[in-house]
């Protein structure tokens, strides 16, 4: 079909040349590394143009490359990536457990290995084990959003977790609206939540 054609090959080629033009100029002029937010609709040429440039992708486990699975599985990342439960520009981790409860129990099965219904809510455990999982796979760096690292603890995590969200682009009004709702300082005497995570970093050998 026309447009399949247009849209998927068609420029393929033109495409690569122009990012070869552009891209190394910039990687050059920095000694930061480069990552491509390669997420979404993502012309063929985009892959091997990221690997010959040896640019990190970005991994998100809800929203896998593979359009035959439905989520991403940690432990096949490629080295040459940025792994993460999310974005500003998505919801939560637990925001997203209460979005769609087919999806929900699809995860909860085959990627916890749970038998049986989910939990209404994304409870501190399956919070633990899905950032254990992200921390233990192969991806250069885990970068996580901090309302997901502070999903683990029941006790300091919000109650409302939509109100833990970023950044809705669809809507004009909420942006950038999150604010983490206790000080550093009160953070820095929630000893047993620093030694939960400390001991999930350094378990994972990262």
């Amino acid at each position: 079909r026309l447009y399949d054609h247009f849209f998927y090959k068609r420029h393929n080629e033109f495409w690569y040349h122009q990012a070869m033009k552009k891209l190394p100029p910039l990687i050059s002029a920095t000694n930061m590394l480069c990552c491509a937010e390669d997420l979404g609709m993502i012309p063929d040429c985009v892959p091997p143009l990221m690997k010959e440039l040896a640019m990190l992708s970005l991994e998100v486990q809800r929203m896998p490359k593979d359009k035959y699975r439905d989520f991403g599985d940690p432990a096949s990342y490629p080295f040459l990536c940025v792994c993460t439960t999310g974005s500003h520009d998505t919801s939560t981790l637990r925001g997203w457990w209460e979005e769609d409860r087919n999806i929900t129990n699809r995860f909860f099965n085959t990627v916890l290995g749970m038998p049986g219904e989910a939990p209404v809510y994304c409870e501190p455990w399956i919070c633990m084990q899905v950032i254990r999982d992200h921390l233990r796979c192969p991806a250069m760096l885990c970068i996580l959003p901090w309302q997901d690292w502070m999903s683990v603890s029941g006790k300091l995590r919000r109650e409302n977790p939509h109100d833990e969200r970023i950044n809705v682009p669809a809507i004009v009004p909420h942006y950038w609206r999150y604010r983490m709702h206790m000080t550093l300082e009160e953070l820095l005497g929630e000893r047993d939540f620093n030694n939960d995570l400390k001991n999930l970093i350094l378990d994972s050998g990262r």
